[in-house]
């Protein structure tokens, strides 16, 4: 356990773009009904749905209204969602893993395509940049949850494979089929996290140059602002004397 980690850069791009993802309560509850219907219908049977409603009362979801998107799930109200992953690259050559829910798959392959394409990257076959990814499980912790010596020990007891903090927080991956084990574990030691996600962790970061760096965020915002786009993985790695810089 334990060596670089990006996170900073993660934490640099997407601060202002998780705070108008948090407000789009349409995109967290489509994200709550998929999950509920993927499993028991119960956030503490079902690690996916918990991680959800974890996310949507973060971003502020009334609890109404999370009821009522798990309650979608267990009945025929509302629309059928799709989950689509695209695959590509950004600027600098940075590999692109693309999660979309969608009851319009022809809508969004158009969008994200466009997208893409008009801020210097291209879309490329399925499976055509994730075998330099691997498919984990991911649990964020604030920096407040403890000093990176007591987290990292928690991680270990807990059976996480790493563990990586920094003044932003601590990331905490796991294997899949532990994702739940170990986020049961944590949150008797830590508290409650993020409530653990399925993850893509680049094998080898790319460096992102100044010169790339500002595309490629704006690439990256603009997916994430679409409304079918849930989220967005890549394997840049910006110096922080290049994020000074944006």
């Amino acid at each position: 356990m334990a060596g670089h980690s990006k996170f900073k850069n993660i934490m640099h791009r997407k601060g202002a773009q998780d705070r108008k993802r948090a407000a789009a309560f349409s995109k967290l509850s489509r994200e709550i009904t998929v999950a509920a219907k993927a499993g028991i219908p119960d956030p503490a049977m079902n690690a996916r749905l918990r991680a959800a409603v974890l996310a949507a009362r973060a971003g502020g979801m009334p609890k109404d209204n999370i009821e009522r998107s798990i309650s979608k799930a267990a009945g025929s109200e509302g629309e059928t969602y799709e989950e689509i992953r695209y695959e590509g690259f950004g600027p600098g050559g940075v590999s692109l893993i693309i999660e979309t829910l969608t009851d319009n798959r022809n809508r969004t392959a158009t969008n994200v395509r466009t997208i893409v394409a008009k801020n210097g990257g291209n879309l490329g076959a399925s499976g055509s940049v994730s075998h330099a990814f691997d498919r984990l499980g991911r649990i964020v912790y604030p920096a407040k949850a403890g000093t990176a010596d007591a987290v990292f020990e928690a991680a270990l007891d807990a059976g996480a494979e790493d563990c990586q903090s920094s003044e932003d927080g601590h990331e905490i991956w796991t294997a899949l089929d532990e994702l739940h084990n170990v986020v049961k574990a944590l949150e008797a030691v830590l508290g409650e996290g993020d409530g653990g996600k399925l993850a893509w962790r680049a094998q080898t970061p790319v460096t992102v140059g100044e010169g790339d760096a500002g595309t490629l965020f704006k690439l990256i915002d603009a997916l994430e602002d679409d409304d079918d786009v849930q989220v967005v993985w890549d394997n840049s790695d910006v110096p922080e004397d290049v994020l000074a810089k944006l």
